[in-house]
């Protein structure tokens, strides 16, 4: 009997009448986990995972005391869709830092900028960039007082 004849018989193929025990399939885990662990790295470093690009944001409110120093003030009030006015008079954002500086006598002016809740926050920092022009350093924001 040759070599191949032998394994052959022992397999159990082309048996005449003899009937052997099957082998029993066996899988073997280690490819598998490993193939696993390869998709598992490809989806993590090809996932892009989003990042929130706005915040809801809800401007505070303060409770404080009002000052009882008289100090000369410029009211800077911006409204909700970013139009000026300082001192009650309504004025255009190219004009604002040239209003100011003919408001500015002396430097102990305090800039009080009432901004609108929701007015951009482009047109705040317009009024806070023509205050910088006009050496205007005193500058505080207006609040409303919470409701009890």
């Amino acid at each position: 009997m040759s070599w191949l004849e032998n394994k052959l018989q022992h397999r159990g193929q082309f048996s005449l009448g003899m009937h052997t025990a099957s082998v029993e399939p066996e899988i073997n885990l280690i490819p598998f986990i490993d193939v696993l662990l390869v998709v598992l790295i490809f989806l993590m470093i090809s996932t892009t995972f989003t990042r929130y690009q706005e915040l809801a944001i809800t401007l505070p409110t303060a409770n404080g005391a009002v000052s009882q120093s008289e100090v000369k003030q410029i009211h800077i009030a911006v409204s909700r869709d970013g139009r000026f006015a300082i001192n009650g008079k309504v004025t255009d954002r190219s004009q604002l830092s040239n209003s100011l500086n003919a408001l500015n006598k002396d430097n102990a002016i305090q800039v009080n900028i009432d901004a609108d809740a929701k007015a951009p926050h482009q047109a705040v920092m317009s009024a806070l960039e023509a205050a910088r022009d006009a050496n205007l350093a005193n500058i505080v924001f207006s609040s409303q007082t919470t409701k009890k």
